[in-house]
């Protein structure tokens, strides 16, 4: 009788664990609280795959529109810290060659993990 207890007690537990998650879902990490996310870019040219240097990362719009992020090393990569945007649409960034040899690009990032995403940017001629 003393193990029915212990199994309806535990049964019990897990349920109320369960109906917590789903109602409020998982625990937001540390990044949200801030307001900003970090994320990794890569720009390469989309012909011959060469990392492109000195492309400025910026926000497209919203109260940070035209705010620089930062801007591509010689590697062709830029660690930044977007505004993280509640919403459906999340931040739009413009990645821009200021020697206007590259294609300007808009995108808009939903997921804000940290990783590497690749951008690829087109020749202007």
């Amino acid at each position: 009788m003393k193990w029915l207890r212990n199994l309806l007690k535990g049964t019990t537990l897990s349920t109320a664990l369960f109906v917590f998650q789903a109602c409020y879902g998982m625990p937001q990490s540390a990044l949200y609280e801030s307001g900003m996310a970090p994320m990794d870019f890569s720009l390469v040219e989309r012909n011959s795959g060469r990392p492109l240097e000195g492309i400025t990362i910026s926000v497209a719009g919203g109260e940070w529109n035209e705010t620089q992020l930062g801007i591509t090393g010689a590697d062709g990569r830029c660690h930044v810290e977007i505004p993280y945007i509640r919403n459906d649409f999340g931040p739009k960034l413009s990645f821009q060659d200021p020697t206007g040899v590259y294609v300007t690009k808009d995108s808009t990032f939903v997921d804000l993990r940290e990783r590497v995403i690749l951008i690829e940017l087109d020749s202007a001629r």
